[in-house]
């Protein structure tokens, strides 16, 4: 068992004001199940007692007021000393990205958290949609043009008003951030995005990496799989004899891979015992040779805006789709 924050590594994000980042985070993206508030109340308070300071929700999740009830409980009960013990993202999601709602929705984040500001705050998509509740799927006759430049600047207003210590994004391509770099006071500190062995952004994190943006990996044990294909990366031979060899589980071994590549984990689970096991993955090391088996399995990415986002019918009236496609190489 970890019985500190210590025992996991942190990184300091370049940009802003927010504490280190742990290199591991617990994910709240809910499921149907996970919408009961308990439950997620519940699961986050077991990720606190096992050592997690780092956790990710976000508007769309629903998650925000039951994560913020379990970190308020924590402190209550002697868990944590503070909240300034935890690190705690959100994210802005489609229908608030226009410039006169970011920071009203921030606001409301923050009011769903019971704090007084979130350490990272993140466009959750490069994709805007009319104003109004959240639909899925959404209409396509909704999505708009995405005012690059406007909705930076409002989340710019966030970090200088101390209600987000650092500002990034979500989903984002090198095409996405480079408009988002063009206009830039403050640059992005993170940008996350799906990343794991199966599908592993490699142009991305170069790219990154030489602008100084700190990356971030949603779906890092390969989930998101909800049309029934299967799970790549838990279904990966490769990694299973790796993690045969090495005594690991492969979540353990897919977690490692993306450690050792500078990245940090947002990894979703709520049952203890593998919120456990996804911690222990800083005493030891891949071998060059799993490196390299690794660097060869065949890639495919599994979120793609267009049809995870939108209906399949009707049709984009207002903005060319490409402008919000995730796929790079």
């Amino acid at each position: 068992m970890v019985s500190s924050a210590t025992a996991v590594p942190e990184v300091a994000l370049r940009s802003g004001s927010a504490r280190p980042m742990p290199a591991v985070g617990m994910g709240t993206a809910a499921s149907h199940l996970d919408l009961v508030p308990e439950v997620t109340k519940d699961a986050v308070l077991a990720a606190i007692e096992v050592g997690y300071r780092h956790f990710d929700t976000a508007y769309m999740y629903g998650t925000e007021k039951p994560l913020g009830e379990a970190v308020a409980e924590a402190v209550r009960c002697g868990l944590i000393a503070s909240r300034e013990e935890v690190f705690v993202t959100s994210k802005l999601w489609c229908t608030q990205n226009h410039p006169d709602l970011v920071l009203p929705s921030l606001r409301e984040t923050l009011k769903n958290l019971q704090m007084e500001y979130v350490d990272l705050y993140l466009i959750h998509g490069p994709v805007a949609q009319k104003p109004g509740p959240i639909a899925f799927p959404a209409k396509r006759e909704d999505a708009v043009p995405f005012d690059f430049e406007g909705v930076w600047r409002a989340m710019e207003e966030c970090q200088q008003l101390g209600l987000a210590r650092a500002i990034g994004v979500s989903n984002f391509t090198t095409k996405h951030l480079n408009k988002i770099l063009s206009v830039a006071t403050i640059p992005p500190a993170v940008n996350q995005v799906e990343l794991n062995p199966v599908w592993q952004q490699r142009t991305l994190r170069a790219y990154c990496a030489e602008k100084g943006i700190h990356v971030a990996a949603y779906s890092p044990l390969g989930g998101q799989n909800w049309d029934g294909t299967g799970n790549a990366v838990m279904a990966s031979e490769v990694l299973a004899g790796i993690a045969k060899a090495r005594g690991k589980t492969v979540a353990q071994v897919a977690l490692r891979w993306i450690y050792e590549h500078g990245v940090t984990s947002i990894a979703k689970s709520y049952n203890k015992e593998r919120l456990e096991q996804n911690l222990q993955i800083f005493d030891w090391e891949l071998t060059d040779q799993d490196r390299l088996n690794i660097s060869q399995i065949p890639q495919r990415k599994i979120v793609k805006i267009d049809s995870s986002l939108f209906s399949q019918e009707g049709e984009f009236t207002s903005v060319d789709p490409s402008d919000f496609d995730i796929v790079e190489e």
